[in-house]
C-alpha cells in the first residue's frame, strides 16, 4: 500500500473506527479499512498465534471498493488475491 501511495498517516476519527457495518463501508475507504483494521488485526492474530479466520476473502471486496484507484486497483487486488490465497492454504 505504501508503494501505491495509499498508506495514510494520519488515522481516522474514532467514530470512523467504531462502525458496525463490514470493511466499515459506511465510514472508511476500503484501503483505509485494511490499514487501519484488518493489518492490525491480522498483526494480532499472528502475534498471538491464533487461527486464522476461516473465508477470509479480501479481493470479492477489494473488487467493488477500489473502482477510483484505476491502476494502483489492479496492482492492489494483486495483492489481495494473494493474501487470499495464503490465509486459505494455512486453513
Amino acid at each position: 500500500m505504501q508503494q501505491l501511495d495509499l498508506w495514510s498517516s494520519q488515522r481516522p476519527e474514532l467514530e470512523a473506527m467504531a462502525s458496525q457495518v463490514p470493511f466499515c463501508a459506511d465510514t472508511l475507504a476500503y484501503e483505509q479499512w485494511l490499514q487501519w483494521v484488518f493489518l492490525p488485526r491480522m498483526q494480532q492474530i499472528l502475534e498471538h498465534s491464533s487461527p486464522l479466520p476461516a473465508r477470509c476473502g479480501l479481493r470479492p471486496m477489494g473488487e467493488q471498493s477500489l473502482q477510483h484507484l484505476g491502476q494502483r486497483r489492479v496492482d492492489l487486488l494483486v495483492v489481495l488475491e494473494q493474501i487470499d490465497y495464503l490465509v486459505q492454504s494455512a486453513q
